[in-house]
């Protein structure tokens, strides 16, 4: 039977179109790994980031929310499955340029567009000087960041061994990351429990401690620090192997970032380089951390014994931003307007999921699922003026009724 309007979720403050409003109710901390909680199945995770499998499961399977009965989730599953089959045939017909090409291309002009950018440092006046500065932060933006999540998900290439190539290189050698730890948290967590408590739940990205506008404004400047020391931590947790080579990686990108801003952008002293390197680093810090944000918290949050199948967890749980020329190609079409499909779709691509994206917002209209969007403004000035609730205490668990 189809879904009704008003029967799809109800929560503290929370619509049946999936947008927030009211106030939501403190429920506890909710955010360490829950005692006895396994961490995801590999193999599942894996195929549903390579391809469109449901949800992973929690244990020994996937738990229907309480209340709701046995073929509602068989429903669900079927929805996901019927999206599925209509976004194939679109994957099918599209070429490499389309599946492929489109986003390989951007990283490339990005790349080679480093040889300008160090060049404009050169000079001694204040309008190229600035160009350089732009040029190179849009540049490492897109590499680390672009770059890095579709490797992550392995959407840059078709094979493996080439993905896991072009892995090493935006993840470790980019963005001074590891790639194991990266892959883990980012696929097979977020992905893999989106808006869970204590799993995929974005809670890595609270700053309690901070108020709203030191974290809002002032934090992301620390990106460029807080990114390497973070990864250096979390060395502890690979193999010695992998340590080495991310170490070597993380050194290498640093280094000649600092060596080509002394030599080729002739910087004369060690201080004014590494200033350089902060300022592009965390040129776009900024929308990095809000986009991060916006799009999840804020939206509905569940147990992990309580989530809803796949395709009505991710149209809950995720937001869209509007299109944006600078972001989109920064940080690419699935992390801004698209976000909604990438985590419907995670191995495509950046312009695939743009390409998708009228089928999916059509679809999931159409069976009366949430398809959230906001403005990048408007989710600004909700955190801003909800940041205790939001960032400060723990979110309140969605409650799944009335699914028939």
């Amino acid at each position: 039977m189809p879904l009704e309007d008003g029967d799809l979720v109800r929560r503290r403050g929370q619509q049946p179109n999936g947008e927030v409003s009211g106030t939501p109710h403190p429920r506890g901390t909710g955010d360490p790994l829950p005692q006895g909680t396994p961490a995801p199945d590999d193999s599942k995770t894996e195929a549903m980031a390579e391809g469109w499998e449901p949800e992973p499961a929690l244990g020994d399977g996937d738990v229907t929310p309480r209340g709701v009965p046995q073929r509602a989730g068989q429903r669900e599953e079927a929805l996901m499955a019927e999206l599925s089959e209509l976004v194939q045939k679109v994957v099918k017909s599209s070429s490499w340029w389309e599946r492929h090409g489109v986003d390989i291309s951007i990283l490339a002009c990005s790349l080679l567009l480093l040889p300008a950018g160090f060049l404009c440092l050169r000079s001694a006046q204040a309008i190229p000087f600035l160009v350089g500065v732009l040029t190179l932060g849009v540049v490492h933006h897109t590499l680390t960041v672009k770059g890095s999540h579709l490797a992550s998900h392995n959407a840059l290439t078709e094979s493996k061994s080439w993905g896991k190539v072009w892995a090493i290189f935006f993840i470790e050698l980019c963005s001074a990351f590891t790639v194991e730890q990266a892959t883990y948290n980012h696929v097979k967590m977020h992905h893999g429990y989106t808006n869970v408590i204590g799993l995929g739940d974005s809670s890595t990205w609270k700053l309690p401690f901070l108020n709203r506008y030191v974290y809002m404004f002032i934090a992301p400047l620390a990106v460029p620090f807080i990114t390497p020391l973070v990864a250096l931590g979390l060395l502890r947790n690979v193999e010695r192997k992998a340590a080495l080579r991310t170490l070597c990686c993380m050194f290498l990108g640093l280094y000649c970032h600092y060596w080509l801003l002394l030599h080729v952008s002739g910087f004369q002293s060690s201080w004014s380089a590494l200033l350089c390197m902060l300022l592009t680093r965390s040129l776009l810090a900024h929308p990095y951390i809000h986009v991060n944000i916006f799009q999840h918290i804020g939206l509905p949050m569940f147990a992990a014994d309580q989530k809803p199948k796949r395709i009505q967890l991710m149209s809950l749980g995720v937001l869209n931003l509007p299109r944006n020329a600078l972001l989109d190609w920064s940080f690419g079409h699935s992390l801004i307007s698209c976000h909604v499909e990438h985590h419907l779709f995670p191995s495509l691509s950046d312009n695939m999921c743009l390409k998708i994206k009228p089928i999916v917002s059509q679809y999931l209209k159409q069976k009366k699922l949430p398809y959230n969007e906001d403005t990048y403004a408007a989710r600004l000035r909700l955190f801003l003026q909800r940041y205790e609730e939001l960032m400060v205490h723990a979110p309140p668990i969605t409650e799944l009724v009335g699914i028939q």
